[in-house]
C-alpha cells in the first residue's frame, strides 16, 4: 500500500510541473527595468553594421570580422569631444563583431574614441553603457584590441572620449 501511495504522489507532483503559472513563464516582449527607471533589453542585439564571425571560428583572425578599410577609417584623425575618463579594459565577447567598448563611463549608447597610450593608437568606437561604478572596468571588442595593438591577454588602460 505504501508503494502505491508513493507512486501516486510522485505522479501527481510530476504532472503539476508541466503547468507553470503565467507569471513564471518567460516573456520575451518585456524589457527589464533598472532601479533608475531606464529600460534595458536583456537579450543581446546583433549589430547590423558588422559581420558575424563564421560558425566554426577558432582563431583571432576568424573572429575579427572588421575589414582593414573599416579599421583604417576608424583610426583616421578626428575631433574628439569631452574626456570621459580612464578605464581598464578586458576582452569582451569575441563573437560580438564591430568596434565597441562596453563601459560604465556612459549612460547611453553613443559614438566615441578610445586611446591606448602604450601603442599611441586611437580608434573610433561605439560606447555601450554597462552597469557599475565609473571606476569599474570595461569590456572591449576583439577588433578594437587588434586595432589598438593592445595585448589580448592583458588588461590595457585606455582613455575614453565622447565623439562630440
Amino acid at each position: 500500500m505504501k508503494t502505491l501511495t508513493l507512486a501516486l504522489i510522485c505522479a501527481c507532483t510530476l504532472t503539476g510541473c508541466a503547468r507553470l503559472p503565467d507569471f513564471l513563464k518567460p516573456r520575451p516582449d518585456v524589457a527589464e527595468t533598472r532601479a533608475d527607471g531606464m529600460s534595458v533589453d536583456v537579450r543581446p542585439k546583433a549589430r547590423p553594421d558588422a559581420a558575424l564571425p563564421a560558425k566554426g571560428a577558432r582563431t583571432v583572425a576568424e573572429f575579427d570580422t572588421v575589414s582593414a578599410e573599416e579599421k583604417a577609417a576608424a583610426t583616421a584623425p578626428a575631433a574628439v569631444g569631452g574626456r570621459l575618463g580612464v578605464t581598464v579594459a578586458s576582452l569582451g565577447s569575441p563573437s560580438e563583431p564591430g568596434l565597441w567598448l562596453k563601459t560604465p563611463l556612459v549612460t547611453s549608447e553613443q559614438p566615441g574614441r578610445v586611446v591606448y597610450a602604450v601603442s599611441g593608437k586611437s580608434v573610433a568606437v561605439t560606447l555601450i553603457p554597462i552597469e557599475g561604478p565609473a571606476t569599474g572596468g570595461s569590456r572591449m571588442s576583439l577588433s578594437t584590441f587588434q586595432t589598438l595593438e593592445a595585448p589580448l591577454t592583458g588588461l590595457p588602460e585606455v582613455e575614453v572620449f565622447s565623439a562630440s
